[in-house]
């Protein structure tokens, strides 16, 4: 009978490190789900209420198990608890608080519940093998990895990692290539998810990250950190640009990326299905980035705005087609590496838009200051064109115009404050007869012609706008042409968003139109506190 129980001893064990050998995980996290199964069967056996415990020795196998009760004055539960006189009988010594040990005999363990425990390890194990797989992947982000193709299912690519599988989606794939089970394939980690039916990794071979990865396999400076690479934009299975910049000013980027007869840049292209890789350098200075990744068309000037972060570029009549590139390609690659929205123009367009403006902002200082077409003409030459940047400019700089002088300057800003005074008394009259409160106008950072546009969008009182968030007030409006547009892709933006609020500004006013809710809710605190 010893030999049995031995032999009996030695199995679990055996099962025990062949499990953990096999799934790679702790083996006392086997012994722990053993211990746990043959916890259910002897609750099973002895009764479910009972707090029964086990314990399986990791070396030798041998098994124990045991009831525990506590010792209390009063009996409310009769299967977890005992008063002081049953407690004596199992322990002499025993007080009230205590907890007693009772053994139990070992348990054979039936066919019903031999299943019962071997689900419960399996579950345990298959438990622990899954956070085993995330925690080795979740750092691995951005990351290249081989798999072999395990399959294909509906378009996404589900690849063998050896102790765990990822997939690749459609959208990640790369155009038209050619992928057949049992193929060994390259990707990058792009996000390990947790999920109930185990860590999900997800690769990508369209992703700018690819590409980085892959340049930095192949080139050496990269991977050392003399060569960064600054930005990357891709149209997967098309064409690609990068930003280098070398820390050494004896290493030339492009020359280094490229290699000796393109061999480097070559390699990178064979692994991305032929993808044309354009390889710019980098510069800190935007307009001079923009130019360089617009190559390979010929840049004549451009115009950055900051406020908007778009950027214009002028190119000759010649250069349109090229700066753009078949189906806006080139012109969407360098908006990509640059992060602003570039809007291309000719020449012609460039001029045409310059004298629109110019009349327009013209005929607006005529009217608003009662200057000749000469005067304000003048006035836009020299950059103004706004009435604030005539009122609130110093007195010297107009004087410094050609043909102006102090009285003329001082005249030209006067006239402008006043104009700009009509403007607020004509925006006071029309938000006043939307129904716009006063208290609105005490608000920081907001005008009469803001709170005019405010009361056209239906927020009329303090309550209205502190149930605002910050981006519903100040949110700029998004603007890519080049998007396919639908019905309800229309983005409007904030509702001041025309007015160029900063996100800290929109807080501030926000904060100061919830302020009245803190004031009425302390007021009831302390009446209540009166009161009792």
């Amino acid at each position: 009978m010893a030999n049995a129980i031995s032999a009996n001893r030695a199995e679990l064990i055996a099962i025990a490190n062949s499990v953990a050998s096999e799934k790679m995980i702790d083996k006392a996290i086997v012994i722990e789900a053993m211990e746990d199964a043959i916890q259910r069967a002897a609750r099973a056996r002895y009764g479910a209420e009972n707090d029964i415990r086990a314990k399986l020795d990791p070396d030798s196998g041998d098994l124990r198990l045991w009831r525990v009760v506590e010792v209390v004055e009063v009996v409310e539960d009769y299967f977890k608890q005992v008063d002081l006189k049953q407690a004596a009988k199992l322990k002499k010594d025993a007080v009230v608080g205590d907890f007693i040990v009772d053994p139990l005999p070992a348990i054979d363990l039936g066919r019903i519940d031999a299943q019962s425990a071997k689900q419960v390890i399996f579950q345990k194990v298959r438990d622990a093998e899954r956070e085993r797989q995330f925690d080795e992947f979740k750092d691995r982000v951005g990351e290249i990895i081989t798999g072999v193709v395990k399959s294909v299912e509906f378009g996404h690519v589900v690849v063998n990692l050896g102790r765990a599988e990822g997939v690749i989606r459609r959208d990640q794939q790369i155009p038209r290539e050619v992928v057949r089970v049992g193929d060994r394939i390259r990707s990058v980690v792009l996000n390990v998810r947790r999920e109930n039916r185990g860590p999900q990794i997800f690769l990508s071979r369209a992703h700018p990250e690819f590409m980085k990865k892959l340049f930095a396999q192949e080139v050496p400076e990269i991977y050392d950190g003399v060569i960064t690479i600054m930005a990357a934009a891709r149209d997967p299975g098309s064409r690609a640009k990068i930003g280098v910049i070398s820390r050494d000013s004896s290493i030339d980027p492009v020359g280094a990326c490229v290699g000796m007869k393109g061999s480097r840049v070559q390699a990178v292209v064979q692994e991305m299905q032929g993808e044309k890789i354009d390889i710019i350098p980098w510069s800190e200075d935007t307009a001079t980035f923009v130019v360089n990744a617009l190559q390979p068309a010929q840049v004549s000037r451009v115009l950055i705005d900051e406020e908007e972060e778009r950027i214009e570029v002028v190119v000759p009549d010649d250069q349109l087609s090229l700066a753009i590139g078949r189906r806006g390609q080139n012109a969407r690659l360098a908006s990509q590496l640059t992060g602003k929205a570039i809007d291309i123009m000719t020449e012609a367009d460039a001029s045409e838009k310059r004298q629109k403006e110019f009349v327009t902002r013209s005929e607006m200082f005529q009217n608003e200051l009662d200057v000749d077409e000469t005067l304000s003409q003048l006035l836009v030459a020299e950059g103004f064109g706004e009435l604030e940047e005539v009122a609130y400019v110093s007195i010297d700089e107009l004087a410094s115009i050609e043909g102006f002088d102090d009285d003329l300057a001082g005249e030209l800003q006067s006239r402008a404050l006043e104009a700009l005074e009509r403007r607020e008394a004509a925006s006071r009259e029309e938000r006043q007869a939307l129904g716009v409160e006063d208290a609105l106008a005490d608000m920081p950072h907001l005008t009469e012609a803001m709170l005019v546009t405010l009361g056209k969008a239906g927020i009329k009182t303090l309550d209205d706008l502190a149930d605002l968030a910050t981006d519903e007030l100040v949110q700029k409006k998004r603007v890519d042409q080049r998007r396919r547009k639908t019905e309800n892709a229309e983005d409007k933006g904030g509702i001041l968003a025309a007015y160029g609020l900063s996100d800290e500004q929109g807080n501030e006013i926000i904060m100061a139109a919830r302020a009245h809710w803190f004031e009425d809710d302390a007021s009831a605190s302390g009446l209540e506190n009166e009161e009792a």
